[in-house]
């Protein structure tokens, strides 16, 4: 099904079973600890062997020697794989690095070896027991004695362009009466999910098979068999349930390439789950940023100048992070200026990162906005709404399919109580803290992707669903379910999903909000193919039926569904191909978010007490598990301004805190009561479904929001996140 022109009325606008906050249709599963993980599958491949990743101790050199002999002789051991033994390797597309090391070594923890055993701990053991040597070459660690030699990177899809300028900025600039000039740091972070990458993997002749957390299977297939230089034909990915992922399972990881080779070695299956202490430093994070942000403004708070320059770092022939690409939309101005600059890093291997690029970007530029409001002697609110558009600031021919920031700003604002937020910071005290208030905007690009899906009706009136579309915790089960149910005509409980296997149907996958989006416009498409196969069998007129409770109904005759499917059942697979209506129209997710902290005045420590998130993200498929995403995203939020950092060993170029005691991410404590609003709003020229991603929007702002609060609490400015205790304290105002 081709997608060129915006949604008319369709099934899915009934709203039956989409739009309705479900129960997750996988929860059962999990909370009772049936839904079978990839390290967890010993029911497909019974009398697995261990294998345990040796990873590199240097960042940047080569392997001297390795001495194996210690290692081949300890108990259990039944295989290891390096380098020197594991044939001819390719590369994937999506991987910077090579995922087995040797004898150059790339980055710190690089995989240089699998230790295969009958037991974990005999693995562990024997690994223990490698000899390396290594010839160290010095390595480029720090980004800011990189940055001014950093290019401009080549231009993407994802990215689009590094430079772009309207207007003049720099004569705007130069003439506008109020000037802002100030630099911002993000540090690097670590995706931190719950579940390691880990893989089982089998093979059965020339046929791999590999059970892994993997949140791309199309991808994964393509990189495997490039790896293993095999047909992709010979290469099948299972991973039903994922463990949590933000973005460090859309490619795949060295466990998955292990486990396959392990295998190959031992003539056995084999799993592979990288130790938690490798996988900061062995697979990818969110990049380390530096920006700085320029507006120039008149007196009444209209932005005539605006610019927004990004440096990142990665391994050559890596990508940068695109902090800056949310700005050449977000707000109003006829001189614009943005720049990204990319270094080339020997720290592990920068990539995508749960809203990459926005995450990074709104942390600094929603703190300008606030910086630039107090200048102007203006309410952050209304700064903001003084500086709305409803074309893109870069191309005003384009519109914005929707947008209604504003509507957020304001709504937010009202429910919060923001009108009893002090202008002056350090005003307001509850006892021992100081108390503010703090909010940012919300922005994140609505993406969609071709997606494809199979559904089968049987006898018994069950509609199976088929696509490789995975679940990272997000209830792509349950949407897709809804999805189903609705243009079908049939409960929930007559639906089965089946996921994240590439012999089913390519599907968006989940990545950049856009999987629920595109995913479930590939089973409308689906759909739209199977009622037209009800349709026909029934002998009925597709234009005249209704599909509703188990029925098919056409005028007065009222006909089973499952009447239609026979003895052989029918089946009926498409796929949603977008058109170019991205192109004539700008479409993005608003947001907006709001915040209360409360910072010790003797001691700096600070703790969010409220947080309200308002969102603009299209037809809402499912609240329930809309409003999960959303907060989530908050409360990683709140690690990104309060606590996350990975720490850069600039001798030696590794992440220090490599493991959950190190790097810290919020825990319940540190999360108060949090409000979601969904405005009400549908996009018809998003998808068939009217939808839009919500996953990233509410990371989008929301740690600009929490150290805008904390300023309004202290009068302490914060520019380089985290905003840790050390950064307060010497700065507080006085106690009374």
């Amino acid at each position: 099904m081709k997608f060129d022109t915006p949604a008319t009325t369709n099934p899915i606008d009934q709203l039956k079973v989409i739009g309705q906050p479900t129960n997750r249709i996988d929860g059962p599963l999990k909370t009772t600890g049936r839904a079978p993980y990839a390290y967890e599958r010993h029911d497909v491949a019974p009398n697995a062997a261990y294998g345990y990743v040796l990873g590199a101790g240097i960042a940047k050199g080569r392997i001297a020697s390795m001495d194996l002999r210690a290692a081949k002789a300890a108990p259990g051991v039944v295989a290891i794989v390096t380098a020197r033994d594991a044939g001819k390797l390719g590369q994937g597309d999506f991987n910077t690095a090579k995922l087995l090391g040797g004898p150059e070594i790339q980055h710190y923890h690089q995989a240089l070896a699998l230790v295969v055993a009958n037991t974990f701990e005999q693995a562990r053991a024997a690994a223990s027991l490698i000899r390396i040597e290594y010839a160290k070459a010095p390595g480029r660690f720090d980004l800011s004695a990189q940055k001014e030699a950093a290019p401009a990177p080549k231009a993407t899809d994802f990215s689009g362009p590094p430079d772009t300028k309207v207007g003049d900025f720099m004569g705007a600039y130069s003439s506008a009466p109020v000037q802002f000039d100030a630099t911002y740091t993000t540090p690097d972070q670590s995706h931190a999910m719950m579940e390691p990458h880990a893989s089982v993997a089998v093979w059965k002749g020339d046929q791999l098979t590999v059970w892994t957390s993997n949140q791309m299977i199309a991808w994964g297939v393509g990189d495997v068999a490039k790896t293993l230089g095999i047909p992709k034909s010979k290469v099948r990915l299972i991973s039903p349930f994922i463990g949590g992922g933000f973005g460090g399972k859309l490619f795949v990881r060295a466990d998955a390439l292990l486990a396959a080779l392990g295998a190959r070695a031992a003539k056995r299956p084999v799993k592979v789950a990288l130790q938690r202490p490798l996988m900061a430093n062995n697979t990818t994070h969110r990049p380390a940023t530096i920006q700085r942000i320029r507006i120039g403004a008149t007196r009444d708070g209209k932005i005539t100048a605006m610019a927004h320059e990004g440096w990142s770092g990665d391994l050559p022939g890596g990508q940068a992070e695109t902090a800056v690409n949310q700005t050449r939309l977000l707000y109003a101005g006829p001189n614009r200026l943005t720049a990204t600059r990319l270094a080339e890093l020997d720290l592990p291997e920068g990539n995508a990162m749960r809203a990459p690029g926005e995450a990074s970007g709104m942390m600094a530029l929603e703190i300008a906005m606030d910086e630039v409001a107090e200048e102007l002697g203006l309410d952050p609110v209304e700064f903001r709404v003084r500086n709305d558009t409803q074309v893109d600031p870069e191309k005003p021919a384009r519109p914005f399919s929707q947008r209604q920031l504003v509507e957020c700003l304001r709504t937010g604002a009202e429910r919060f109580g923001w009108s009893r937020r002090a202008p002056r910071p350090a005003q307001v005290r509850d006892g021992r803290w100081l108390v503010g208030l703090g909010m940012a905007a919300a922005f994140r690009n609505n993406l969609v992707t071709k997606s494809g899906a199979r559904v089968r009706l049987n006898q018994q009136g069950v509609i199976t669903v088929e696509t490789d579309m995975t679940d990272i915790g997000t209830g792509s089960y349950t949407v897709i379910a809804q999805t189903a149910a609705e243009m079908m005509g049939v409960p929930l409980n007559k639906v089965a999903v089946r996921l994240g296997d590439s012999d089913h149907p390519v599907s968006s996958g989940s990545g950049g909000q856009w999987g629920a989006n595109s995913s479930t416009s590939g089973v409308y498409a689906a759909c739209v193919k199977l009622r037209e196969a009800v349709a026909k069998k029934l002998g009925m007129t597709l234009s005249d039926v209704v599909f509703s409770e188990g029925l098919v109904r056409d005028g007065q005759r009222a006909v089973p569904l499952a009447d239609a499917a026979g003895p052989q059942g029918l089946v009926a697979e498409d796929s949603i191909e977008f058109g170019d209506l991205d192109k004539q129209y700008q479409q993005s997710t608003f947001g907006a978010h709001f915040v209360e902290v409360g910072v010790d005045a003797a001691t700096g420590e600070i703790r969010v007490r409220r947080m309200l998130a308002v969102c603009a993200a299209g037809r809402i498929l499912n609240p329930k598990s809309a409003r999960s995403q959303v907060i989530g995203a908050m409360t990683m939020g709140v690690g990104s301004a309060l606590m996350e950092a990975l720490a850069v060993d600039k001798r030696h170029g590794f992440f220090v805190n490599h493991d959950l005691a190190g790097y810290e991410v919020p825990v319940h404590a540190d999360i108060p009561h949090q409000d979601v609003i969904f405005l009400d709003e549908t996009d018809p020229i998003s998808s068939p479904m009217k939808a839009k991603g919500v996953g990233e929007l509410g990371l989008c702002g929301i740690a600009a929001a929490v150290a805008n609060a904390v300023y309004n609490a202290t009068g302490v400015r914060v520019r380089h996140y985290p905003i840790t205790l050390d950064k307060l304290l010497h700065r507080l105002p006085m106690m009374a």
